[in-house]
């Protein structure tokens, strides 16, 4: 599987975490950053990993900030992006079964470690469903 991720200061320990994880498992993943822990805006990095998504459908992305929040705002403010704000293993499967999403949202100040792993294993291996949820995915993508 193919991974774009971004974070800003706040959510890079998390996202480096996850990101060691998902290379563990044999996935390409690329950190458009940032890459330390120096303050910077969240915008700009859920904006780059959205516009990547959207640009490509094999990719999925990863977003991390504390809360999850902001970025996950940015990310989806991208034509084509479904980026759903998890806290665990619950909601990342229904993001992806309902919602199809391409991108996952994590708060690095909101959710453990291993909640974190556990969550994005489920967004990773959960298929998205279709049927009755087609239409109402459909009518995201047109907004």
């Amino acid at each position: 599987m193919k991974w774009v991720v971004g974070s800003d200061h706040a959510g890079l320990g998390l996202k480096l975490a996850l990101v060691a994880k998902l290379r563990e498992l044999g996935d390409d993943v690329l950190d458009v950053g940032t890459h330390d822990t120096a303050s910077v805006d969240y915008p700009a990095f859920g904006t780059e990993v959205g516009t990547r998504v959207a640009a490509d459908v094999s990719l999925r992305g990863l977003v991390v900030c504390g809360s999850g929040i902001g970025i996950s705002i940015a990310a989806n403010k991208v034509r084509g992006v479904r980026c759903a704000l998890c806290h665990d293993t619950y909601t990342a499967t229904m993001a992806r079964q309902h919602n199809d999403a391409n991108v996952i949202s994590m708060g690095a100040r909101v959710i453990g470690g291993g909640v974190a792993e556990d969550a994005l294993l489920a967004f990773r291996t959960t298929e998205y469903l279709a049927g009755r949820h087609a239409k109402r995915v459909a009518m995201l993508d047109q907004l």
